[in-house]
């Protein structure tokens, strides 16, 4: 049987290794339950591979982030950056500033905000990252 390895795929394709790190990292994040700090990452991996450091981390989201695989996200002004699976643009956060929960939300906005940077302002727009603050339902 065949399994569906979108790390594996991407990392062979571009003629990188697989390693444990790697795997390791792409592991909690692609089975995180929320986005991750880059520390809340290595936190994970660490238990599970102690010998696995923050750099060797940073350099697997950096390839990840090369390859389209994990997105890096700035869900806190002047905070670290968070991390998750590669998303469209067309789903973009939306942040309790009470609990700090994110979710996903998909619509049309993105690709409305594209078409009118594009054609009122001749801008060729290759990535969007639209963070809404607010309250959730929960704390509302």
């Amino acid at each position: 049987m065949i399994i569906d390895d979108p790390l594996r795929e991407a990392l062979e394709r571009e003629g990188h290794r697989m390693t444990a790190p790697r795997r390791a990292v792409w592991d909690v994040v692609s089975t995180a339950e929320r986005h991750l700090t880059a520390d809340e990452i290595a936190a994970r991996v660490r238990a599970e591979h102690p010998d696995v450091n923050l750099s060797s981390v940073y350099r697997s989201l950096t390839l990840f982030s090369e390859l389209g695989l994990v997105r890096e996200s700035s869900l806190d002004s002047g905070g670290p950056a968070h991390w998750e699976p590669a998303h469209p643009d067309d789903e973009f956060h939306l942040r309790c500033r009470r609990c700090g929960k994110v979710d996903h939300h998909t619509g049309d906005l993105v690709g409305r905000v594209r078409e009118h940077l594009e054609a009122e302002h001749g801008w060729v727009t290759e990535q969007v990252e639209l963070l809404v603050t607010g309250l959730c339902p929960d704390c509302a």
